[in-house]
């Protein structure tokens, strides 16, 4: 029998299976929430569409034919079945588990998202990620991914957007540096500097900074261009130049003394800042797997209570 008619007689196999289960019509009725007369309809219908006698009917019993033993085996088989699918559907919206795929800049998934993963995975020990590192802006569909951070001052319409941290840039060099070059006190003394900076436009090597209302724009150069900070963050600490780096890659250098802020009453004006948005689909039923991973970064990486 072709899928088309067999779709329509999973009722009847239901009916079938319970009647037998539980003896009589009237107790299946019960189980069903229906009557016993439209039990009774239901096993009629699938004995005269397989074209056999499943049960031999009494007035105080219920016999299986040789056919309706065989038929109830295979029922039993796709009840178990249809509970197990069921199961499994609920364990995963319930219980966080199996794969969530999340799409990243790549410094913020070197710099903020890995070290966190170790007490990610030993609080989900279910789940298992698939960590994306592209600085494109993806979509999460298109690029089937779960769960996206993007970077940016407005979230795109259409998605859930949860903020998680604002990302901005600083200007920093090493002591022993500003030790052998001197500290520039102003933004056009960055001309005379080694800078370290993104190269991936000509337009990178503009450098644009504010201080109130007052902007200016200073051209650098120097012997390093790369597109990565922790390229440049390494370059620095080894008093390379100054560089142009997102604030939280150079928070621990600052931290520990090893970096120092050049310009620090200027703000930085350039691409890749704002606010890194979390975004996924709007879905009511997500799955716990990836609920678990967004709650996960909101506490970690998310704006502190009352903040904003």
């Amino acid at each position: 029998m072709d899928l088309v008619r067999a779709l329509p007689l999973l009722p009847c196999l239901v009916a079938f299976a319970k009647v037998v289960e539980t003896g009589s019509f009237t107790a299946a009725a019960r189980l069903l929430d229906a009557t016993p007369s439209a039990v009774s309809r239901q096993v009629a219908r699938l004995e005269r569409e397989l074209g056999v006698r499943l049960l031999q009917r009494t007035t105080r019993q219920l016999r299986l034919s040789e056919a309706g033993r065989e038929v109830l085996g295979h029922c039993r088989q796709l009840l178990a079945a249809a509970g197990a699918a069921l199961d499994s559907g609920l364990q995963h919206r319930e219980e966080p588990r199996g794969q969530v795929r999340l799409a990243v800049p790549k410094a913020v998934g070197y710099r903020l998202i890995s070290p966190l993963l170790p007490d990610f995975f030993q609080r989900y020990p279910e789940v298992d990620l698939q960590l994306r590192l592209d600085d494109r802006p993806l979509d999460p569909i298109a690029d089937d991914q779960d769960l996206l951070v993007r970077i940016t001052e407005q979230p795109p319409a259409g998605f859930v957007a949860r903020p998680l941290r604002e990302m901005d840039f600083v200007l920093c060099a090493s002591p022993a540096y500003l030790g052998r070059r001197g500290t520039p006190q102003q933004p056009q003394a960055l001309a005379e500097h080694d800078c370290l900076y993104l190269g991936e436009t000509p337009g990178d090597q503009r450098w644009q900074l504010r201080r109130g209302d007052r902007v200016e724009s200073v051209t650098v150069r120097g012997r390093l261009a790369c597109n990565h900070s922790g390229v440049r963050l390494e370059a620095t600490l080894a008093d390379l130049g100054i560089a142009c780096l997102p604030a939280f890659a150079a928070e621990a250098g600052l931290a520990d003394g090893r970096l120092r802020r050049v310009l620090s009453d200027w703000q930085y004006l350039g691409p890749y800042q704002g606010t890194a948005w979390l975004l996924y689909p709007p879905d009511r039923q997500l799955p716990a797997a990836v609920r678990a991973l967004v709650d996960f970064l909101l506490e970690r990486l998310g704006p502190s209570p009352g903040s904003g």
